[in-house]
């Protein structure tokens, strides 16, 4: 059984923790919210779409290695596509219509940074998962409290 990868073992192990950690970051303030999605669904999301990733580019250089250098046809960002559509049916899981209203908007926008950020950890792009968190976090974090200050909407007649 050969385990030998294209990208170092330590490598793997250190962007799957950055994507869990990013997951749970934003999940533990879905769940401390009382949000349908929390703290699991948010981390899992996030570390799957990061396996997704490294999965795409070890299969592209290994392809890449057996063709002489060029991967041939495959490309690894289509898998972002793909983690993408599956991200979104999820996000429409926790959207639902009451009336007028929609619930659960920002719980399933979470859930696709979630896997925006699972998908930029397993690329290996450390520093843009973890500016893309911190705008994330202060914007749910800071956004939530503007609102408090924010007059009622009004209604609008029938």
């Amino acid at each position: 059984m050969d385990l030998s990868t294209a990208i170092p073992v330590w490598d793997i192990a250190a962007r799957l923790a950055a994507a869990a950690v990013c997951g749970a970051a934003l999940g533990f303030d879905r769940e401390i919210r009382g949000k349908a999605a929390g703290l699991r669904t948010h981390t899992l999301v996030a570390i799957s779409a990061a396996v997704t990733t490294l999965v795409a580019l070890e299969l592209y250089w290994g392809m890449a290695g057996r063709a002489g250098g060029s991967g041939g046809e495959m490309d690894p960002t289509r898998v972002i596509q793909g983690v993408a559509q599956a991200i979104g049916f999820i996000s429409a899981g926790v959207m639902f219509r009451a009336g007028t209203t929609v619930r659960g908007a920002t719980t399933a926008a979470v859930i696709w940074m979630a896997g925006a950020l699972g998908i930029a950890c397993g690329a290996g792009f450390y520093v843009l998962a973890g500016m893309a968190l911190a705008l994330c976090l202060a914007v749910m974090i800071v956004f939530s409290y503007a609102m408090r200050w924010m007059p009622e909407p009004v209604k609008p007649e029938d």
